[in-house]
């Protein structure tokens, strides 16, 4: 069994050390860079499901009332009431797409989970390495 011996002074040691933590600190910093990002484009996605839904049930609304009021006038309702019936019915629909939208959008967590667990093992072994 042959054994390496390091001629390495101790300043030299905790200089390499020294730049082995920047280095680890740096990297990360991108792993939790990337990973918000990555969070924070689902959540994005779902915000514009949110602004979709709002536009779908707008136009909805628009589309029912030309269309279904005429209708409900034709069969005898009085027009108040025919604009009344579709547009509650246009409204239901964009609020349950809204909804659909903002209960996707509080379960985004955008905290970088991986990155900080992996700071905090490193952080750990470099405790260990430093004793």
């Amino acid at each position: 069994m042959t054994e390496q011996r390091d001629d390495r002074s101790l300043g030299q040691l905790f200089g390499d050390l020294s730049r082995q933590l920047t280095t680890l600190v740096r990297q990360e910093i991108d792993l939790a860079r990337a990973e918000t990002t990555a969070k924070v484009t689902t959540a994005g996605r779902d915000a514009a499901m949110i602004g979709a839904g709002g536009a779908v049930a707008y136009a909805g609304a628009l589309v029912l009332l030309g269309a279904v009021v005429l209708i409900l006038i034709r069969l005898g309702l009085d027009p108040w009431l025919a604009a009344a019936i579709v547009g509650v019915i246009a409204v239901a629909v964009g609020v349950v797409l809204i909804d659909q939208g903002r209960k996707r959008l509080q379960h985004v967590d955008v905290m970088p989970d991986r990155a900080i667990d992996t700071a905090r093992e490193e952080a750990a072994w470099a405790k260990e390495q430093v004793k």
